[in-house]
């Protein structure tokens, strides 16, 4: 094996916030790379700094073998304006603060990690730079598209600027990741010639990979009706509007509803509830402990996946699909476009347009209505699916490959390869598309 690379992971959260950044560090500390990660303080999802960090800092300096250093940011707090604070003081601090923490230390690679907000290319460039390393960012998603589309920014006069500064972070980055196939031909666009744009999709909690902590009970085990389970972020970019015009509409027919996690929308929801006399049907299990979720995938008969339609999220696939598909429970998703595609190719479960209330209530029939092997054939077949395009390994074998790879042989093949016609060749044996 060739010697491991020295890797700087740039994220705005990290362990112990509960994020997949956490297992890609540790794992690439594990194969041998000299992995540190730059990172604020932890503060998500509540937005006020974690009480166990505040205490005691210093126990937080180390996941395993990375080394992790932190700047100070303003915390998340409520609202967009706070919000919007929290992204650019992270930016700041980390381009300032954190190329002085850094100083006389190289590296390699900086690999960013970009969710919400872009703002973190702003640092990747700057530690690039300084560092003499090449710069890799890994967009979980858009932006101004995904601000703009959960309203967060609907003037043209912020919107225009935001998109030049992402395209001005792409044209500077060696090699853009992308965890949706669709996200690929924007990308290719903004980033022009300059950078490579490949496809790495996202794994799946861990917990889901571990067939017999996500077993699901077996049928007459016990439980009575049918349960729905949604587990994640509870914010407004799902539109939980439908979901409960869904539920009010099915009336008292034994399906039971569960949200598991919080989020913005989850006070909204929680009043809709009451207001509706929903309560006997929709159970809230509020924020929970990560090691506590083959609980709820055991006690599910479904699982439920939704956004918002619009035409950037129909371009996004939600990072639970990996998760639920690994459970081997079938899915049922509210989703356009590549999410719904993914769960149709998987052969996963059912599907309706998203937002809508009416196709949502029928997909859960028709799923409820089918035989218990027919449901199982479902779970088996996403199992399967998940474990030849969605794997965790296979995903990092994928990442590894191109941390090791020469860089002038990759200089050689883009210009023999004009448009980043190879990328259709690389991502062939990590396409989403069913073999």
């Amino acid at each position: 094996m060739t010697a491991g690379t020295r890797v700087l992971i740039l994220s705005q959260h990290f362990w112990p916030e509960n994020f997949r950044f956490n297992e890609l560090a540790v794992e690439l500390a594990r194969r041998g790379h000299a992995v540190t990660v730059l990172t604020g303080v932890p503060n998500y999802p509540h937005g006020t700094v974690f009480e166990s960090f505040r205490r005691a800092p210093k126990d937080f300096a180390a996941l395993d073998e990375v080394d992790i250093v932190r700047v100070p940011m303003v915390a998340r707090g409520k609202g967009y304006r706070r919000l919007a604070l929290n992204y650019l003081s992270f930016a700041l601090s980390a381009s300032v603060l954190g190329a002085w923490k850094l100083r006389g230390r190289r590296f390699d690679h900086v690999f960013v990690c970009q969710p919400s907000p872009g703002t973190v290319g702003l640092p990747g460039v700057v530690l690039s730079r300084l560092k003499r390393a090449r710069l890799m960012l890994w967009v979980q998603d858009l932006w101004p598209e995904s601000i703009s589309a959960v309203g967060a920014v609907r003037s043209s006069l912020l919107l225009a600027p935001i998109a030049a500064f992402m395209a001005w972070v792409y044209r500077r980055c060696d090699h853009v990741f992308s965890q949706s196939r669709a996200y690929i031909p924007l990308l290719n666009e903004r980033a022009g010639s300059r950078s490579r744009i490949s496809y790495l999709p996202n794994w799946g909690d861990g917990r889901a990979e571990d067939r017999t902590a996500a077993q699901p009970l077996a049928e007459g085990g016990g439980k009575d009706g049918f349960d729905i389970y949604y587990l994640g972020n509870l914010g407004h970019a799902q539109g939980f509007a439908a979901v409960l015009d869904a539920v009010e509409a099915a009336g008292e027919d034994g399906t039971r509803w569960h949200f598991v996690g919080a989020g913005s929308a989850a006070g909204w929801m929680a009043d809709e509830v009451a207001r509706r006399g929903l309560g006997a049907r929709v159970r809230f299990h509020g924020l929970v402990a990560a090691d506590r979720l083959p609980d709820f995938y055991r006690q599910a008969d479904a699982l439920l996946v939704t956004l918002k339609p619009d035409p950037l999220f129909a371009m996004t696939v939600p990072s639970k699909v990996q998760s639920y598909l690994a459970t081997g429970v079938p899915i049922v998703a509210m989703l356009d476009g590549e999410g719904a595609r993914v769960v149709e190719d998987a052969g996963a479960g059912v599907t309706c347009p998203a937002g809508d209330s009416a196709a949502l209530l029928a997909a859960v029939r028709k799923l409820r209505a089918l035989p218990p092997q027919a449901r199982q054939a479902m779970g088996e077949s996403a199992r399967r699916y998940y474990d030849s395009q969605f794997s965790f390994a296979r995903v990092i074998d994928k990442l590894e490959g191109w941390l090791r790879r020469d860089p002038q042989a990759e200089e050689r093949d883009e210009k023999g390869n004009k448009g980043n016609k190879e990328n259709k060749k690389e991502d062939e044996d990590c396409s989403v598309v069913a073999q």
